[in-house]
């Protein structure tokens, strides 16, 4: 019988969507939560709210007490003044009102004191709570008088108590010589507590709810994203199906790909051309000048320069023979693929700088669009070619590389301050090789120059990012 009651209700499970299944599991979950949360809770705030009433009662009735008392540590008994003082103090006013019992023990288990006489002297077992204040802690329980200890007028209460167990010390080494014991009216207490622990209840449990339902509206939205995702899905099936039954024309299209793939090697070559020309062939040609330098042509200049000058050719020497290794290895500057473009401009200014131990303004935007690994490189070596160019011919006066983004398109510049050129005669493999790359990606390659300087501008197509 049970088992046929848990394989119909493991039906009527598996019958649930995801969703539902969730909320029921995760609202049984939640709820064993609260309770647990809210036990350890309510418990703290009782346990905190006792003690903190406690103590300051405490502290409220020692400070009526203790100059009534005598040298606790050498009196073994009150005498008859000092009881009729406590008597009064006890018996009169708010503290009378709100004290329903009182009793002063010795550390050997003997009341001293007590607001009913017949107490008096009698000797009990120091149970737990007298222990503990004796060790000198403040000692409180709601509503929970021990039975271990004569309980005398206490037997009566039908009101709410705190049992409140306070250490006296001794006020010149703070010894505990005593402990009082009083009982105080707790109905202000006992409503404050009641409101508290309710407000404390409806937190845990409005907290939880809110939980629940964020968790819900997640997991529904969830499930009705999946079910709309299936139903694309199975659209986009239906779509290749209809695909495959189109083979002829994709026959044709691997001829024509055939087709293309001769144009695309005769281009690479051209393109390697211009690697080779953008790359080493700059820097040999800017080591070439450097040859020229007055630094290795003046007798007067001194060893040191002249050696670093000698040190400066033979590194860019070098890294002219790194570039051609890594084009006849096909690694065009593989740290480009994962650096952004700001990074690349960045890169290029720099090496720029080294190289010709020149200064180059870099204006960047707050943000460029990501690009792919061929606009990346071309935009490398337009870089370098245009800062070569004004550092060979502007002499390097002005130098200034600029992006900008305008209408779905990314702009590059370099500019220098120079006498410029005239395009129709001196724009040989360089600039036509950039022009040509430029171009083979989608992009426009411009050249602006003049007596007052010279502008190059490439302008790609690019998708703005959110």
């Amino acid at each position: 019988m049970f088992g046929r009651y848990l394989k119909q209700l493991a039906l009527v499970w598996s019958g649930l969507s995801l969703a539902w299944q969730f909320v029921i599991a995760g609202g049984i979950g939640l709820l064993a939560v609260m309770l647990v949360v809210g036990l350890w809770v309510t418990s703290q705030i009782r346990d905190g709210v006792m003690h903190n009433s406690a103590v300051s009662t405490a502290l409220y009735v020692d400070s009526v007490i203790a100059p009534l008392l005598p040298d606790m540590r050498k009196s073994q008994e009150l005498d008859d003044s000092v009881k009729r003082a406590l008597d009064e103090t006890l018996g009169q006013g708010a503290l009378g009102k709100r004290l329903l019992s009182f009793k002063l023990w010795r550390p050997d288990g003997a009341i001293l004191y007590a607001k009913d006489s017949r107490q008096i002297g009698r000797q009990f077992r120091l149970n737990h709570n007298l222990k503990s204040a004796f060790a000198g802690n403040v000692v409180a329980e709601y509503n929970d008088l021990d039975d271990d200890i004569a309980a005398g007028e206490e037997e009566g209460f039908n009101v709410p108590v705190l049992e409140i167990y306070n250490p006296v010390r001794e006020p010149w080494s703070g010894e505990v010589v005593a402990v009082s014991e009083f009982y105080e009216t707790a109905d202000e207490f006992k409503d404050s507590l009641t409101s508290a622990l309710w407000w404390t209840w409806l937190v845990v449990a409005g907290a939880t709810a809110a939980a629940l339902a964020l968790l819900s509206g997640i997991v529904f939205r969830g499930s009705r994203t999946i079910v709309t995702q299936q139903a694309a899905l199975e659209a986009k099936v239906s779509e290749l199906q209809a695909a495959l039954a189109q083979n002829s024309s994709l026959r044709q299209r691997v001829q024509r790909a055939s087709r293309r793939a001769t144009a695309i090697n005769e281009r690479y070559l051209r393109r390697i051309g211009a690697d080779l020309h953008d790359g080493p062939a700059q820097l040999v040609a800017l080591a070439a000048l450097r040859m020229d330098s007055p630094v290795l042509v003046d007798p007067g200049t001194s060893s040191m320069l002249r050696e670093a000058e000698i040190a400066g050719i033979h590194k860019t020497l070098g890294e002219a023979m790194r570039e051609i290794r890594g084009i006849c290895n096909g690694l065009v500057l593989p740290q480009i693929e994962t650096q952004a473009v700001a990074d690349i401009l960045r890169l290029a200014v720099a090496e720029h700088e080294r190289r010709t131990s020149t200064n180059v303004l870099l204006t960047l935007p707050e943000r460029l669009p990501e690009l792919g690994t061929s606009e990346k490189i071309s935009i490398y070596r337009f870089v370098q070619e245009g800062l070569n160019n004004a550092y060979r011919h502007g002499k390097g006066k002005g130098q200034h590389v600029r992006a900008t983004t305008k209408s779905g398109k990314l702009l590059v510049e370099v500019l220098d301050a120079g006498p410029g050129f005239d395009p129709g005669r001196s724009e040989g493999l360089g600039l036509a090789g950039l022009r040509e790359r430029i171009e083979s990606i989608g992009g426009q390659f411009e050249t602006l120059t003049g007596p007052g300087g010279t502008r190059l501008v490439i302008t790609l197509s690019v998708e703005e990012q959110p």
